[in-house]
């Protein structure tokens, strides 16, 4: 995991001009429960304050000394891997976009819901005695390669400039979105004791793993929603090696795990970060 550091602590510059100079991108650390924007604020507002902002508040952009942002929403139940650009590095962050992601998936058998996770409300319930698991093995086939998928109605994709969950919260009726073509590398069934499965699935952009679950659910005469959702890998980055836990959200950790957008001075030897700092 990151910041794995030697227990020997050198103070490093932490001003907010040199925070301001940074450009690049880093992965950290999303629980579940706050959404990406959420999480990317929390970050902002502690890296201001560690740079002697006082009362930062990471929403107002316009007034905003810092510029950052995240690629590749992850849903508020999820968690995992958020990649971060900060300065320069946000225009790459398009590219994070697209590039391959892994996940780990529980889904639940015999119940859906409608936002396809579990912090939705219970719409329906199916028997799902007849499955087993090598007729879900044979039904993920169909799942995997060059496919087409309908996004959920629940999502950070948008109507008229707002996003069709938030429309949905409000109250308003929302159409699906068409299917479009999406791209699964790899799909294997990890764990199946139902109700409860787990996926490893390999993917790229613009792919949603519960309307994968919600399919599979449909493909198997019953119906099914994602229970627990990781994101283990986007792009270069992987949850193990590189995703910075809320503790290590500091400018120095930051120096250490940034990938810049090309060759600087910004780096710093992370051998003498501290455990305690992780």
């Amino acid at each position: 995991m990151a910041g794995n550091m030697s227990n020997t602590a050198v103070p490093i510059s932490s001003s907010l001009s040199k925070l301001q100079s940074l450009n690049g991108l880093f992965a950290i650390y999303k629980k579940e429960g706050p959404t990406s924007a959420d999480v990317l604020n929390a970050l902002k507002e502690a890296l201001l304050k560690e740079a002697g902002v006082q009362n930062p508040n990471p929403r107002k952009r316009k007034k905003q000394s810092l510029k950052m942002g995240h690629g590749g929403t992850l849903d508020s139940g999820a968690s995992g891997v958020l990649v971060v650009g900060v300065g320069n590095g946000t225009k790459m962050l398009s590219t994070m976009l697209a590039g391959s992601k892994k996940y780990v998936a529980v889904g639940e058998l015999g119940k859906a819901t409608d936002t396809l996770d579990a912090t939705g409300s219970v719409i329906l319930e199916k028997d799902f005695g007849h499955i087993t698991r090598i007729d879900f093995e044979e039904k993920l086939k169909s799942f995997t390669g060059d496919i087409m998928q309908v996004p959920p109605l629940y999502s950070a994709l948008k109507k008229d400039g707002q996003r069709l969950s938030v429309l949905l919260k409000k109250g308003h009726k929302v159409e699906a979105k068409p299917a479009r073509p999406v791209t699964v590398y790899n799909l294997t069934l990890q764990e199946f004791k139902p109700p409860l499965f787990t996926l490893d699935i390999e993917c790229g952009g613009g792919f949603y793993v519960r309307s994968l679950v919600d399919d599979l659910g449909k493909a198997l005469s019953s119906c099914a929603h994602v229970k627990e959702l990781i994101r283990t890998k986007q792009g270069q980055f992987t949850l193990e090696e590189h995703a910075l836990q809320e503790g290590q959200w500091t400018l120095e950790h930051i120096l250490c795990a940034l990938q810049p957008c090309k060759e600087s001075d910004q780096g710093v030897d992370c051998s003498n970060l501290s455990e305690a700092d992780t």
